[in-house]
């Protein structure tokens, strides 16, 4: 069976992680058809579009996007194409699961938590006018219906995968209509999960709690801006954003994304660490049906890891990007 996958490289160092990452995906036997279209500036320079009509075409025919780093201007420019891509496919959770990897040393080993996101609305919404010279107004948009779909997406996925525990996330003592609505259509739910332990946090403690326990939580879910500073701060337990996955999954389609940054300084020269979007290629490979060649990946990469010369600078090695990305079809059983 041949897999239809979009592959956007990015920029930046994301042509490399790409290629790294389609070797590795490769090297387990399952045979790809990959449609490969840019975004960003670089496809503006080609189609005087940041996201080219053959780009949507695509994940239209595909349903399945595989997705490098794509710088984002900041303060100006174009809008970010990775918030354009989730609206536009109506991809309403982002869902990262956040664990170690051997040898990598943290303050907190055996983490194993996930983060819900949804993907479409709140401050996200990028409705932003100016007021008067001076005075900026930015509009948080909360839905009865974007908020009941998010919390029945992490509840089902604490079900289907027997995980024990539920917090909704949120700031409701501040903004008692727009997190209260959210907050109510998370305890709606709830209730048709009796087997679920369902919680509640204020983000500024959730985020005090995180770092002086993260164990506490297992599956938490909240709105958009919370989910992307969450996400980030959870990342720095095991490591940084280098190191963990990202899908972003609606009704139809998928993305699956590195979400580290571009990192212009050090593209072309062979440094950088795929680790990130090939773990999200995991995701990705059991969202296509194919869990065993995602554990066969699994695997390699944490035998890999387990050996220091191997791996990237970044986290320690001596290993180039391509060196790394062999030494993990090296050890694919």
């Amino acid at each position: 069976m041949s897999h239809k996958i979009t592959l956007i490289p990015g920029d930046g160092i994301g042509t490399e992680v790409t290629q790294a990452v389609v070797r590795i995906l490769e090297a387990t036997g399952l045979t790809f058809e990959w449609e490969t279209v840019q975004a960003g500036a670089e496809a503006y320079e080609k189609y005087k579009e940041y996201i080219p009509k053959a780009l949507t075409e695509s994940i239209e025919r595909t349903h399945v996007a595989l997705k490098g780093p794509i710088t984002t201007p900041v303060g100006g420019g174009f809008a970010s194409i990775n918030v354009q891509l989730r609206k536009q496919f109506d991809l309403y959770a982002n869902f990262r699961p956040v664990r170690n990897l051997p040898h990598i040393p943290t303050r907190y080993p055996d983490i194993d938590l996930v983060i819900v996101r949804e993907n479409t609305e709140s401050l996200y919404s990028g409705l932003e006018h100016e007021v008067v010279p001076g005075v900026v107004e930015s509009l948080k948009i909360i839905t009865e219906k974007a908020s009941t779909r998010i919390a029945r997406f992490a509840f089902e996925y604490a079900r289907k995968n027997k995980r024990k525990k539920v917090h909704s996330i949120h700031k409701a003592n501040i903004m008692k209509l727009s997190d209260g609505l959210f907050l109510r259509c998370s305890r709606n739910i709830a209730k048709e999960y009796p087997e679920i332990t369902y919680g509640e946090h204020i983000v500024d403690n959730t985020c005090m709690q995180l770092v002086m326990n993260p164990y506490q939580y297992d599956v938490m879910v909240m709105e958009n801006l919370y989910g992307d500073i969450i996400s980030d701060l959870c990342a720095g337990l095991v490591g940084g954003l280098g190191l963990v996955p990202s899908a972003n999954l609606g009704e139809k389609y998928a993305i699956f994304e590195a979400v580290h940054g571009s990192a212009p300084d050090i593209a072309g020269k062979n440094l950088a660490n795929p680790t990130a979007l090939l773990r999200s290629s995991l995701l990705m490979l059991r969202h296509i049906g194919e869990p065993d060649a995602a554990l066969k990946i699994r695997n390699a990469l944490d035998t890999v890891y387990r050996d220091r010369d191997k791996l990237t600078k970044d986290v320690g090695g001596k290993a180039g990007t391509s060196e790394f990305a062999d030494s993990i079809i090296a050890a694919i059983k």
